[in-house]
């Protein structure tokens, strides 16, 4: 438990930092005549790498949780495997498309 918690808070760190410290650099495309002699690319890569990262911890948490207690499910239940094992692979699918539609958007700010 203390665990889980301690990786909530760091992702909670890590998204707040993104929050204060990159998205208002990409926002802030409109008043790009204010810093018309400063290069802003690297914060654009660099709220890039961290949505991606943010978006594959996230995806890798709920796809080891759902395994997980599929899983344990499956252990438990032996013959239940049938009715829990297409869920559990479309549960997958459906975490893993959330992950590439934010490599998606991503590509398409830049």
């Amino acid at each position: 438990m203390k665990k889980m918690y301690r990786i909530g808070k760091t992702l909670a760190g890590l998204f707040g930092a993104y929050l204060f410290l990159v998205a208002p650099a990409i926002a802030s495309e409109g008043a790009a005549a204010a810093t018309e002699g400063m290069d802003k690319s690297w914060l654009k890569m660099l709220a890039a790498g961290l949505t991606i990262a943010a978006a594959a911890i996230g995806g890798a948490i709920a796809q080891g949780k759902a395994a997980s207690t599929a899983l344990e499910a499956i252990g438990r239940n032996p013959s239940a495997q049938n009715k829990i094992f297409v869920p559990m692979i479309v549960a997958l699918a459906l975490i893993e498309s959330l992950v590439i539609y934010a490599l998606v958007v991503v590509f398409a700010k830049m």
